[in-house]
Order: C-alpha cells, then sequence, then structure tokens
C-alpha cells in the first residue's frame, strides 16, 4: 500500500536480519503511515486528491463527481462516487515521506477501515462542518481506538451552508470522549468562509484561487476575528500546559508560550492519546489542506514512535515484543490480499520489523510452511513498481504465496512470531447466486473463492438443503458491488435472487449428545461412537472447538475427521439450518471398534451428529441482526418518524436538536428495514435522511423464530 522511493541493493534471500539503515533513502523518523477515515461523504478522498496535490503526488486535481480521482480507481468507484476498496500513494512534504491510505466511508465496507487501520500509524479523522459527529464517524473512531492509532480531525466543508466548527468540535468532546485541541479557526462559515487562522503563529491564511489554493498569503489576524482568536489561544496554551507538566511551570510565569514551545507539547499530548488536535478548511475549494499537511508532519507518529509490536511466541506461546528496526528478525502482517490482472495474487504486508527481502523463504506459523517471495511492489492506487526490499516501518505487496490469507504473519523461522490476527464482522445479508449455464459453475466457484480471498467479509457457502451457492455479505451495497465484479472482472454471467437477512443461530445453555456410528458400508462395517458437550459463549465470541483431549489416542486422520465433523455441525444450525455462532464444541469421549472398522468417514459422521444432539439439549436460539439507526427529520415529522420505527420492532435511545433538526438514535432490527428509504421519504415528505450500520446480534423474538423455522 506504500510507494516510495526505490531502494537499491542486491538481491538477499533467506530470513537474515538487515543491517541498520541498509537501503533507505529515507529516514525512519521521516516516515509517515497514516489513513483518511471517516463517515461518508464527509470529503474524505476530495481531502485525498488536495494532499496529493499539494504535496506532488499529482499533478492535477481529481474530482469525485467528475470519476477522474487518482485514489478511487475501480471502476465501480468511479461510477457510483464512493470509496470501495483502500487505496494507496505516496508524497512528500516538507521532507517528510507521507504514505497515504484513503479509506471507504460507506459501512458495508467497513472491513476495509478495519484492516488499514490495523497496519497504520496514525489517523485524520474528517469530519463535516454541517452533519457532525455522525455514526460511521463514531465506528472509525472506535476502530482506531481499538488500535491505538493516534489521530487528527480536519473539520472538512465548512463553505458549505449550514457549517457550524464549534458544534463540531463540541461533539467530538461529547460523542467520542476525546479532548480536542483546535489550531486553527475558520474566518467565516458557508459563502463567509474565507480562510483559517492559525492559532500557533496567530496570523490569518488566505488561500489564492487562480492557482488552485497553492499560493497562501499569511498575514495579520482581521479585527472581526481578533478577540474569538485570542480567545481560543489562550484555551488552546491552558489546555496543553495542563496536559504537559514540561511546560506547566513556564506557563504560569508567562502564558503567551511560542509555537515552537507548544508543537512539541501537541505533539507528545497526541501520541499518548491525550488530545486530538482540530484543523478546518474546505477540501472542495482548495482551503486549509496545507495546514492539515503541516499537521501531519508536526503531531502524527512515524513507525519509530509506535514503538515495539507484541506478538506469541509460537512455540511457548509468551508474549513477544520486536523493535521495529531492520537489524531485529522479521516479522510482517499480511493484511489484505488483491487479485491483479497481470500477475495474480497480490498480498498486502506491514513489515514490522527486520527487513523482507525478494526472493527470500518466509515462515508462516498459522500453516507452519515456508514460502518463496517471487516479487515485492509498492503501490501508487491501481499502478505498481518493483523493489528488492521492504525495511521495518514500511507498508508494500509480495507476488508468490500460495496459502496466506487476511491476517497471517510472515516471519523468520528460526525465531517464529504471531501477531494478532485481524478480525472479520459477521455478514449480515445473503443471497442465492447461480451461473447462468451449468459449465460455469465450477468458474463462478473459483470467481467467489477469489473475492472471499479479497473481502473476509464476502463468505460463501453451500445451502445443505437445496444446493445453491449463498453470498454473504455487509449490506446490499456490498452484495451488488461483489456480482459487478464477478461480471466485469472474472467475466462470470450469474443469476441473484433477492436479498435477504443472514440469520444464525446459537446456544444459550449447555448440553451432552451422544451418537453411534455403526453400518455396513461397502462390505465392511464401519464402528465409531463420539460425545460432544455444547456450551454458550459471550455475544461475538465466535466458535470455538476443542477435541484435543478425547482424541489424544486417535491417529491424526481420526482426529482430524471428529474436528471437521464439529465445524460442520456448527456451520448448519438445529432450528432452521442457519450457521452457528458463539458457541464452545468440545468432543468428551471417542469410542473405537475394530482397527479396521475406523474410518474417517464414520468418526465425522458421529462427530456431526452427536454435535447436533448436544445443540439441541442447550437451548438453541436465533440470532437476528440489529442496526443502529440515526434519523434526521424536521420537527414537524417526529411524531411519525418515532412511530414508524417502534412499528419496525425499533427502540428509540437518545434525541438530539441539530441545526434546527430533529435527531433520532434507534436500534432496529435489519428485516424490518427493507424498504426503509421509500417509507421514510413518504412519512417526511422528501425531507428526512438516515443512515445505518450494523450493531450487534440479539435472540429473536420467538414470534420471529417460529416464523423461520415453519417456513
Amino acid at each position: 500500500m506504500q510507494i516510495a522511493v526505490d531502494n537499491a541493493g542486491k538481491e538477499q534471500c533467506g530470513s537474515t536480519p538487515g543491517n541498520p539503515g541498509e537501503g533507505r533513502d529515507v529516514p525512519l523518523a521521516q516516515v509517515r503511515n497514516i489513513g483518511i477515515v471517516a463517515h461518508i461523504d464527509a470529503g474524505k478522498t476530495t481531502t485525498s486528491e488536495r494532499i496529493l496535490f499539494y504535496a506532488g503526488g499529482t499533478h492535477r486535481l481529481g474530482n469525485v463527481d467528475d470519476g477522474n480521482t487518482v485514489t478511487d480507481w475501480m471502476i465501480q468507484e468511479r461510477e457510483r462516487g464512493i470509496t470501495i476498496t483502500s487505496a494507496a500513494i505516496t508524497c512528500a512534504w516538507r521532507g517528510v515521506q507521507i504514505n497515504l491510505i484513503d479509506t471507504p466511508g460507506h459501512v458495508d465496507f467497513t472491513m476495509e477501515v478495519e484492516r488499514s487501520l490495523r497496519v497504520l500509524d496514525g489517523a485524520v479523522c474528517v469530519f463535516c462542518a454541517v452533519g457532525g459527529v455522525q455514526p460511521q464517524s463514531e465506528t472509525v473512531w472506535r476502530q482506531a481506538d481499538r488500535y491505538h492509532v493516534p489521530r487528527m480531525v480536519f473539520v472538512n466543508k465548512m463553505d458549505r451552508m449550514g457549517a457550524d466548527f464549534r458544534s463540531v468540535v463540541a461533539e467530538i468532546r461529547a460523542k467520542l470522549g476525546a479532548v480536542p485541541a483546535v489550531l486553527t479557526l475558520p474566518m467565516g462559515e458557508a459563502e463567509h468562509f474565507g480562510g483559517v487562522i492559525d492559532l500557533l503563529e496567530m496570523t490569518a491564511l488566505t488561500f489564492a484561487d487562480g492557482d488552485f489554493g497553492s499560493s497562501i498569503d499569511r498575514g495579520p489576524i482581521p479585527a472581526a476575528w481578533a478577540v474569538a482568536a485570542e480567545q481560543a489561544r489562550a484555551a488552546l496554551v491552558e489546555l496543553i500546559a495542563g496536559d504537559d507538566e514540561t511546560l506547566l511551570d513556564a506557563y504560569l510565569e508567562n502564558p503567551d508560550l511560542s509555537a515552537d514551545v507548544l508543537r512539541p507539547a501537541i505533539r507528545r499530548a497526541t501520541l499518548a492519546g491525550r488530545v486530538v488536535p482540530v484543523l478546518c478548511g474546505s477540501a472542495l475549494r482548495n482551503k486549509g489542506i496545507q495546514c492539515l499537511l503541516d499537521g501531519v508532519v508536526d503531531y502524527l507518529p512515524s513507525p519509530a514512535d509506535r514503538g515495539a509490536i507484541a506478538g506469541a511466541d509460537l512455540k511457548t506461546g509468551e508474549a513477544v515484543e520486536r523493535a521495529c528496526t531492520d537489524s531485529e528478525p522479521l516479522a510482517a502482517l499480511v493484511f489484505k490480499i488483491a487479485t491483479d490482472p497481470y500477475v495474480g495474487r497480490l498480498f498486502f504486508v506491514r513489515t514490522y520489523s527486520g527487513v523482507l527481502r525478494k526472493g527470500q523463504n518466509v515462515f508462516n506459523p498459522r500453516t507452519r510452511k515456508r514460502e518463496r517471495v517471487m516479487r515485492l511492489v509498492r503501490l501508487r492506487a491501481d499502478s505498481q513498481h518493483d523493489v528488492e526490499r521492504l525495511h521495518a516501518g514500511e507498508i508494500g505487496a509480495l507476488v508468490g504465496l500460495k496459502n496466506a490469507t487476511t491476517g497471517d504473519t510472515l516471519c523468520a523461522e528460526h525465531q517464529p512470531l504471531v501477531l494478532e490476527r485481524i478480525t472479520a464482522p459477521e455478514p449480515v445479508m445473503f443471497m442465492a447466486i447461480e451461473p447462468k449455464s451449468r459449465a460455469d459453475r465450477d468458474k463462478l466457484e473459483g470467481a467467489l473463492q477469489s473475492l472471499s480471498d479479497e473481502d473476509p467479509t464476502c463468505v460463501t457457502r453451500v445451502d445443505p438443503e437445496t444446493g445453491q451457492l449463498i453470498l454473504s455479505g455487509m449490506g446490499e451495497l456490498h452484495l451488488d458491488i461483489l456480482v459487478d465484479r464477478l461480471r466485469r472482472e472474472f467475466n462470470v454471467a450469474a443469476n441473484t435472487g433477492r436479498p435477504m437477512v443472514s440469520y444464525y443461530e446459537t446456544v444459550e445453555g449447555s448440553g451432552q449428545g451422544t451418537y453411534t456410528f455403526d453400518r455396513e458400508i461397502g462390505g465392511k462395517r464401519l464402528f465409531a461412537e463420539v460425545s460432544v458437550e455444547v456450551e454458550a459463549r459471550r455475544r461475538g465470541a465466535g466458535v470455538g472447538i476443542e477435541t484435543a483431549k478425547a482424541c489424544r489416542e486417535l491417529p491424526e486422520a481420526l482426529a482430524q475427521a471428529v474436528a471437521d465433523g464439529l465445524a460442520d455441525g456448527a456451520s448448519t444450525g438445529v432450528l432452521a439450518r442457519y450457521p452457528m455462532k458463539d458457541l464452545m464444541a468440545r468432543a468428551t469421549a471417542v469410542r473405537l471398534g475394530e482397527a479396521e472398522n475406523a474410518m474417517p468417514v464414520a468418526f465425522r459422521t458421529a462427530a456431526v451428529m452427536a454435535f447436533r444432539a448436544a445443540a439441541e439439549a442447550a437451548r438453541p436460539e436465533l440470532l437476528e441482526p440489529i442496526m443502529r439507526l440515526v434519523i434526521v427529520t424536521p420537527p414537524e415529522h417526529i411524531g411519525e418518524v418515532i412511530g414508524d420505527v417502534n412499528a419496525r420492532r425499533g427502540q428509540v435511545h437518545d434525541m438530539e436538536d441539530r441545526g434546527g433538526t430533529k435527531v433520532v438514535h434507534a436500534r432496529v432490527p435489519l428485516a424490518e428495514l427493507f424498504g426503509y428509504s421509500t417509507a421514510i421519504r413518504s412519512l417526511s415528505r422528501g425531507r428526512a435522511s438516515y443512515t445505518m450500520e450494523p450493531d450487534a446480534f440479539a435472540v429473536a423474538p420467538r414470534a420471529v423464530r417460529d416464523q423461520l423455522v415453519n417456513r
């Protein structure tokens, strides 16, 4: 995902550590791996395009509406004007190499944000000056919290009618629990927005229209904004001095601390997550982006600032740390897979320690196999160039792996390390899919496998009763994009059913079951007896399978058959044959017949049937996906909107006023939201809008359960 200056050097193989600084043209401290994240339509891609233009990453201004942006390179992205997959490009500002990833804002593609934040060092959160902190904004903020990613905020669209900078800052504090450190103030809002005030230097910045804002005029602060600027700077200095003991004495002596004193303190507080720098501007009008670039350089971390990466020793399971240096053994993470029409599968990696070289053998702890790196490339959105090595702290892609998946660790075989995997959310919607001709069945299955390799939220399975292929994803848009990619990229035409809700099954208690397989097949008597215990796990824990204790005396093939049988059982529930989740399946006893009667098929079948018996005894329940629904409506329609939410089995949990409108926060089952766009337009005469995103899975009411079980 990173594009940088090519590193010259001889091709090397093996897993020996590199020499410190070998081949680096840019010191590690002068690198920033950052992502642009936000709610859909906050202006992330436009902000990214302006950053690239001013910092020399591109020589033209791309426009989302014109479909000519650098980072939105997929056909579907340019046609729909949205970001679907994370794209990367590099640029330089003040001698610092900035490796920039623009991520999707639509909730259906939240996995792209998840895996990008997993490997980034810092993030810029773009908020709309009108919409403020919206639901997907909160989601990406929580994702950044999970990976402890330092971040800063850019309040965009200050030129739009209804822009309210102070309101957005207040929402950052109230909704996100963050401490905003305002570094620039807008000079005017909406049509009166003319530039920004730099509170550190106490100067007014205006941006020339003739050269797309490249020329900046720094001058004195206009009298109309002088008092507000003085008050804002005093609040900023008080905030930073109160956070940093090294400044407190100086502040008490003289509250007017200089910019040179404040910048290092703001950086320390940002890296520690104690404050979030906030800047403002209008990317579309080319105002404020250079200040944002200065902030990225001054306040966001380099890979060296992020410290050592923690993992587990493969042999002992003990915690191990690796420093971000070339001299350490190799530790890298595969965070994304993409299919390139010319080179095949590209494996995107972040190198946390050591040096990854072309021709090197790397070890995958999950498969316990060695694989050879055939090529190394760095990427510029949809283009690539070969390099000989990736150093510690760098991001790139490699070619040649056969068995790696998203979340796999690549490391030195003599010092194996397992890094934390990337978790994918459960799909919430599915549809049946079939080729338009029987001859294309294999081609369709291969294409779906490629899409699943690229996108862990794209899940395929075969319905055990109908034999239909089932394609699952994160929403209607996600499924639509997947089918479109099948047609365009893989030349596979398919018929699809209507999208349906992805239900799951689980258990609320514990239960035991035993099954004896004893029958004659092909003239041979096959025998196996398996006892299984099934018990509930916390929501979101997934399916756990334990067989080691009961199967320790079995040959490996038979032990694997028992484990496969438990997995098969969990893939098809006992109520309505939906996949099961959030349970532990444990083989408690296994009994053999005569040695010649011990066949894997018997043990697999016995394990499946024993699992089903145990699950039926463990109080099975049906789970349905619940969505977080946020509705913005004129006050005169609030009654109809809330009544409709209640009629859809929803629960309103919060309401707020925002700029003359009412904002309703509710949780509603996804099954009740099909066709909601038409309904909300009708209720509000076209004046209300809404967003929704997955919230959780909850036990379905008995009436819903009975309807699904009996259909």
